[in-house]
């Protein structure tokens, strides 16, 4: 038999990751969107959807609004974004909320539906839910 020599391996330190769960739930607000002739120059209501995911940091939150995603800031963003003007694809608006999200060095990942609520007689809503991830 030969002798196994013991090979010590040191690992990086590591810190188990804590997420919070970051929502903006039924936000309706009117949007000059679609991609169709009809729907040119007229505001139908779309309703927005968020959900995050953000790295809680090391630090406690002190009850400081610093130390934590600051939802008023996404939802003023999102009002800013809508009002910027026409937009043809409920996926281009999805898209955009999702990278303002993302301006927030915490969020690890953005759960974006955008729904037009105003298309179909028939039909409660039609849209479009993404996930990204950084």
């Amino acid at each position: 038999m030969r002798d196994r020599a013991l090979i010590e391996i040191e690992l990086p330190e590591t810190r188990a990751t804590s997420l919070r769960r970051v929502l903006i739930r039924d936000m309706v607000v009117p949007a000059e969107i679609g991609a169709f002739r009809h729907e040119r120059g007229i505001r139908q209501r779309v309703r927005i959807n968020v959900e995050l995911l953000a790295e809680e940091d090391a630090r406690p939150i002190d009850d400081d609004l610093r130390n934590v995603v600051d939802y008023d800031e996404i939802v003023r963003g999102i009002r800013a974004l809508v009002g910027a003007g026409h937009v043809n694809l409920v996926e281009t608006l999805a898209e955009r909320v999702a990278t303002l999200c993302f301006a927030d060095w915490r969020v690890r990942s953005a759960k974006v539906r955008i729904e037009k609520l105003d298309v179909y007689e028939d039909v409660d809503a039609v849209g479009v839910e993404i996930e990204r991830r950084r």
